[in-house]
């Protein structure tokens, strides 16, 4: 979801600074590109032990959380094509998970702000035991959904969601969003969810490695 479909990973890292800051620590853009697409509550550990943020875990991860919610109520910034593609597979009967390392409580809005009957299932950061980079929310996604992972496509863009998602067996596509996604063997790339579409999507199905980007410049990380 973040970064993925929506461009909320600047709600995210305004949250971890003002957070770091309230407690008198030092929070850079490299800590915070660290942290893109990591579990919430591994997340809150970064930021307790190399922010100093003295607070229990599920506190930071709380702070968080109700940072970009209140964000999110004032905007969902979905990203170029993504609204567009969720709606051409649902119009084609392509049945869709959203897997997130977003609690519910930000997810299932999101969610519901999604083209109707977008997504059939969701699984979020507090509903399972091994969050991203391990393979647990691809798999539950692959169970949810009552199919095989390995005929499934899962749409990435930070380091943990693709190694998360190559780990479960399934086909994947990296997205370049707020971090750089380096070209690795077997694994798809594009610069844009506005250059996916249905065709795309049944060639990495079959087997097909795609990169869209070997023509493209790969942008280095955002700037702050």
């Amino acid at each position: 979801m973040d970064g993925t479909l929506v461009d909320t990973e600047p709600y995210w890292i305004a949250a971890e600074h003002e957070l770091v800051e309230a407690h008198g620590g030092t929070w850079t853009h490299e800590d915070a590109m660290s942290l893109v697409g990591n579990p919430l509550r591994e997340s809150a550990k970064v930021l307790r032990d190399r922010g100093g943020v003295d607070l229990p875990v599920d506190e930071i991860v709380a702070f968080l959380i109700g940072r970009v919610i209140d964000q999110v109520r004032v905007e969902v910034p979905w990203q170029p094509g993504a609204r567009e593609l969720l709606a051409t597979l649902r119009d084609a009967g392509v049945r869709c998970a959203l897997v997130t390392m977003s609690y519910r409580e930000l997810a299932a809005p999101v969610a519901d702000l999604a083209p109707e009957g977008a997504f059939e299932v969701l699984v979020c950061g507090d509903e399972v035991e091994r969050g991203k980079p391990d393979p647990e929310p691809y798999l539950l996604a692959a169970r949810r959904l009552g199919v095989d992972v390995t005929r499934c496509v899962a749409v990435e863009d930070s380091p943990a969601g693709i190694a998360s998602a190559r780990a479960s067996g399934a086909a994947t596509l990296g997205v370049q969003a707020v971090v750089p996604v380096p070209a690795a063997p077997g694994l798809s790339r594009t610069p844009s969810l506005e250059r996916v579409d249905l065709d795309l999507l049944t060639r990495l199905v079959a087997g097909e490695v795609v990169d869209l980007m070997a023509d493209d410049a790969v942008p280095e990380a955002v700037a702050p």
